[in-house]
């Protein structure tokens, strides 16, 4: 009998660790999230920050005070710093040669911007002094910035962000810079685009962030068509194993779309600007791109997904009168009235089907 009885009594105790075995394979699965909002170029022509300067300051809050609640919603956001902030210590520029005040940077970061691109075609315009000057504004930030540099060691630094458990990075490039030859040695004061650089960055973070940005400076001015050349670097850059492809330059919005898992947003347009309508106020509507990283863990194993995508068009309104432009705003489709553009409906229209042209993606109503 005290046989059996120990018998059975170890096969309780081999029933109950096997039960523990099962709950230990059967981890539990969890979720995170991270919202992020897209808008393009601040492309700052003078008379935008004369616009701003007021009682001896330059304030910029009026032009975006429309957008600042939208993006206080989002974790991240990112926007497309086209013209440098070299500052008003050596003396404010406008085309072809810019150069802007580092206050409007204080407006963006005020409204919830924290992801910022710096290599455009005009990173250069105002020379080594106006980048070293930007990269001074931009470190005393908590922004993650790319794409411009003041030195080989800040170049070759990995800045990885974490919010709500993901971890995130920004790679940035640009197609060129207007033909103002890069100081010799000094490759890092812009980021230029190449397979091969791309490809080494990539491998350099891939392993170490759950998603990887890529903004790209790219394309053709003013044509709403990706080039094939943005084509095929898109399909690159997705098998590389990019997460989202950020477009800017053409200064107009062109489509967008997925390439397998990769959000690729060809371009975003104009932010603010003071580009006169190229063609239909093609340079004025702009858009603004929404999404959520969800990442998904269970045990060792995590898995990165984007939903909700959706998508806002932009109009950069302003008045003209008494030989200047003024009263700048930036204002989202869904406010959009008469007052602002007698036409909006019908330029709604035109610029959602051009953003949707190779895929039927959510757009907001316009107002």
């Amino acid at each position: 009998m005290i046989v059996g009885i120990l018998f059975y009594n170890n096969e309780k105790d081999v029933k109950k660790e096997n039960k523990k075995v099962t709950e230990i394979k059967e981890e539990k699965e969890t979720t995170s999230k991270v919202s992020l909002v897209m808008v393009g170029d601040a492309l700052l022509h003078s008379s935008v920050y004369n616009d701003a300067y007021k009682n001896g300051v330059y304030d910029f809050s009026s032009q975006i005070e429309l957008i600042k609640p939208i993006v206080s919603e989002y974790d991240l956001a990112f926007y497309n710093q086209e013209t440098i902030l070299g500052g008003t210590e050596i003396e404010l520029s406008d085309y072809p040669t810019f150069n802007s005040p580092q206050e409007f940077g204080d407006a963006m970061i005020d409204a919830g911007f924290n992801i910022v691109n710096l290599a455009t075609n005009h990173t250069l315009d105002r020379g080594e002094k106006a980048v070293l000057n930007s990269r001074a504004y931009w470190k005393s930030k908590d922004v993650l910035t790319a794409g411009s540099y003041d030195s080989s060691e800040d170049y070759s630094k990995i800045v990885i962000k974490e919010k709500n458990g993901i971890k995130y990075t920004l790679l940035s490039y640009t197609y060129g810079t207007n033909g103002i030859a890069i100081p010799e040695g000094k490759d890092y004061l812009v980021n230029l685009y190449s397979d091969e650089k791309a490809k080494l960055d990539i491998e350099a973070v891939r392993d170490k962030v759950d998603v990887i940005l890529v903004s790209m400076h790219w394309g053709v001015e003013y044509q709403d068509e990706p080039t094939d050349e943005q084509k095929r670097e898109a399909e690159y850059l997705a098998s590389l194993g990019a997460d989202i492809i950020i477009g800017t330059h053409p200064h107009v919005v062109q489509p967008v779309t997925h390439i397998g898992d990769t959000l690729v947003i060809y371009s975003l347009g104009n932010f603010i600007s003071a580009q006169s309508t190229n063609n239909d106020y093609n340079t004025m509507v702009e858009l603004m791109s929404m999404v959520d990283i969800v990442k998904t863990t269970k045990g060792d194993e995590s898995s990165i997904k984007l939903q909700n995508l959706n998508n806002e068009l932009l109009y950069n309104y302003y008045k003209k009168g008494g030989g200047k432009w003024y009263d700048f705003k930036v204002i989202p489709f869904s406010q959009m009235n008469s007052s602002y553009n007698n036409d909006y409906k019908r330029l709604y229209d035109k610029y959602s089907a051009v953003v949707k042209r190779y895929e039927d993606v959510s757009i907001n109503a316009a107002g």
